[in-house]
């Protein structure tokens, strides 16, 4: 039995905990998800695309893990119930979320040359999304006793790093529902933190270096470490926020961000 088989059956971070992933059909979702089930997870993945969706879960579970993938968009509150049913009902509860989904925009540039579409789909995707996950989630966990929640934020969130304006403010906001949920339900045994995180090499970014070869450069000229972060770097750090080892970790926004917020 190779070294993973024996990580999914045997002990780790997340052993017998059910988790929701969103955005997983690729990036730091889809290596959440990789990473969660090798420390143990059962995972409810969700994202528009069935295709990659399926052939995540078909690979999770060739590899002895245990996954289930609910086809969804987060900006509908239906397709988030779903999902959210989908962890009950093959798993028998919902220990943890990785609220991961988000948007950055289709065009960079000065606030009044963007598009009023990017502003709505930027502000749909990471405020409303993380809005409905929050709201499904947390009946689940407040019935079980216990819940972790983890929302991906980025260093935009405390920061204008260049980014588009609208995702600057939509993080912003992503902070503001952390520490909103946090407080509220901290008495109830779940904690809710968010990852900063920094640019990181994912699909959306690939797409906008490809059309602007100089954003290559741009995006991590600021940073202590001049280099974007692979998935796994930052999917590690939503796992120990996930996990019992963070147990006194809520309301908190750990920085996953080469060093930008420290410079």
């Amino acid at each position: 039995m190779d070294e993973r088989v024996s990580r999914v059956r045997g002990a780790g971070l997340l052993a017998g905990k059910t988790v929701m992933i969103t955005g997983a059909s690729s990036g730091i979702g889809a290596a959440a998800a990789r990473l969660f089930t090798d420390e143990g997870a059962a995972v409810v993945v969700m994202a528009r695309r069935e295709n990659e969706l399926k052939e995540l879960v078909l690979e999770i579970e060739a590899s002895g893990g245990q996954a289930a993938c609910s086809v969804g968009d987060v900006t509908r509150s239906e397709d988030v119930d779903r999902a959210v049913a989908t962890a009950v009902e093959r798993f028998g509860g919902l220990d943890g979320a990785f609220n991961n989904a988000g948007y950055a925009g289709s065009v960079f540039g000065p606030l009044h040359e963007l598009p009023q579409e990017d502003f709505d789909r930027i502000m749909d995707v990471n405020v409303r999304g993380t809005w409905n996950c929050l709201r499904s989630q947390i009946p689940v966990m407040l019935a079980a006793g216990h819940g972790a929640v983890v929302n991906t934020a980025s260093s935009a969130g405390l920061i204008a790093t260049g980014a588009p304006s609208p995702y600057v403010a939509a993080k912003h906001a992503v902070l503001g529902l952390t520490k909103a949920a946090a407080a509220e339900y901290g008495a109830h045994g779940i904690r809710v933190n968010s990852l900063v995180v920094g640019t990181t090499r994912t699909e959306m970014i690939n797409a906008a270096v490809e059309a602007e070869p100089a954003l290559e450069e741009a995006f991590v000229a600021r940073q202590i470490q001049r280099r974007m972060a692979a998935p796994q770097e930052v999917a590690e750090a939503a796992l120990w926020l996930l996990s019992d080892r963070s147990s006194f970790a809520t309301g908190s926004h750990v920085a996953v961000d080469g060093g930008i917020l420290a410079v």
